[in-house]
């Protein structure tokens, strides 16, 4: 296999690694061109430009959107048609990232306030939004994982209705995709998909509703879509390729980070998986475990165009320098394989997600360990988050001043509001301080 590797040392190290990282988000301008079409007329025409859209993308007839609406009763139908131990991980699935966003509401999604000395309240007044909708890929691809993922923390965060939307190419359901649905407690679900099923979700439709808020992956026409819709909804994030960092002090089985390494690359071709490691040896034992391991995986074929169009076997001076590389990169996922993963956690600042130590694979994040699986990538974890209860609640400033506050704000805000030539703020804030006693 041609999988490059790289040296720090090398003098063409940084050109090479720039080669390595650079991934255009920008979408095809003939997508672009279509999917704004699309958007546009199902927010003139509504239901008829759905099922327009519905019956020529997905290959599904139906004489009205409403029938394209799947009730709460094939959703627990769907649970009870599964198998016993899919019925058991889903469950025990849902039951963990419920347990972890509970929690995560506990420390950062409640109301606060507090009284200055002078009886002022102010504070935060946190409160859920009102309805939420969430994409599910369809088609080949079924993921009923992240049903779970944004099903459940917008229920922590006490959304009242969750709105699902799912495309099923030739009217073709996913059982496992419709009992997590049922699992999670998704409130209304739609066989509907693509930029159309996005652009009922932000406009509204005669009968799928509009939402706040719409999150979950998609193709390119759905991010392009998400994108075009922003600012009339909230969204989540454009998401990218998926991504796998792993950082490897040479102690943990070289077969178990070939496979890491796999688990990202079998997404698609343009999926990157990267290791970083001080240890030449082990990182020629990873690349000999990537030779052994690669021709008994179904998706071969995918994971090698991944691996030598976008990975790298970088060797690093230290595990020092490769928490420093690692900060750059920014990646999704983030496999600190250390026999002392707690020691190179604290130099690591910027991650979608941080997984310690060798037992801890990526995709044990992916589907049960109970954090969010939805994750920033492209290096935009510099600045954003994963998906959480946060994502689902908006924050409401709370200030209530009091007669003797006024007196000491008020002066404040004129000085201030005069300053900007704003009289009619200064005036207002002066109308309510005591006269001055003669």
């Amino acid at each position: 296999m041609n999988l490059r590797q790289l040296s720090t040392t090398a003098p063409d190290f940084e050109a090479e690694f720039q080669r390595v990282l650079h991934w255009s988000a920008e979408t095809d301008g003939a997508i672009e061109s279509r999917v704004a079409d699309i958007l546009a007329d199902v927010k003139v025409r509504g239901d008829a430009a759905v099922l327009e859209y519905t019956a020529r993308f997905d290959r599904l007839d139906a004489r009205s959107v409403a029938a394209l609406e799947l009730t709460r009763e094939e959703l627990k139908a769907a649970f009870e048609q599964i198998t016993p131990a899919q019925r058991d991980a889903l469950q025990a699935a849902a039951a963990r990232v419920r347990s972890y966003h509970e929690r995560q509401l506990e420390a950062c999604g409640r109301s606060w306030s507090y009284r200055d000395e002078d009886g002022t309240l102010l504070g935060q007044k946190v409160t859920p939004l009102d309805r939420v909708g969430i994409y599910v890929p369809g088609g080949k691809a079924a993921y009923p994982s992240s049903v779970l993922m944004n099903a459940i923390p917008a229920h922590v965060a006490g959304v009242p209705e969750i709105i699902m939307v799912v495309p099923t190419p030739g009217g073709e359901k996913n059982p496992l995709v419709l009992a997590a649905a049922y699992v999670a407690g998704v409130s209304r679900a739609f066989t509907v998909g693509g930029a159309q099923a996005v652009a009922a979700l932000a406009y509204g439709t005669a009968t799928v509703p509009k939402v706040d808020k719409i999150t979950g992956p998609g193709n390119a026409y759905v991010a392009s879509a998400k994108k075009h819709v922003f600012g009339q909804v909230g969204i989540d994030m454009i998401a990218g390729p998926s991504e796998i960092l792993v950082l490897a002090d040479g102690t943990t089985d070289p077969d178990w980070v070939a496979m890491d390494l796999f688990s990202q690359a079998e997404h698609d071709e343009m999926a990157q998986s990267i290791l970083l490691s001080p240890d030449a040896d082990y990182i020629a034992k990873v690349r000999a475990s990537i030779e052994k391991l690669l021709p008994e995986m179904p998706r071969k074929d995918v994971i090698k165009a991944s691996l030598e169009g976008r990975g790298a076997l970088i060797l690093t001076r230290s595990m020092e320098e490769a928490c420093e590389i690692s900060n750059r990169i920014a990646p999704e996922h983030l496999e600190v394989s250390s026999s002392d993963p707690q020691r190179w956690e604290p130099l690591l600042r910027h991650a979608g997600a941080i997984f310690l130590g060798a037992y801890t694979s990526e995709s044990l994040g992916d589907y049960c360990a109970g954090p969010n699986h939805v994750l920033p990538t492209s290096g935009t974890a510099r600045f954003s988050s994963p998906l959480g209860v946060y994502d689902f609640q908006k924050r409401s400033s709370l200030i209530e001043v009091s007669e003797s506050g006024a007196q000491k704000l008020g002066p404040i805000a004129a000085e201030l509001a005069y300053g900007e030539g704003l009289q009619g703020h200064a005036r207002a804030a002066e109308m309510r301080l005591r006269p001055e006693k003669g």
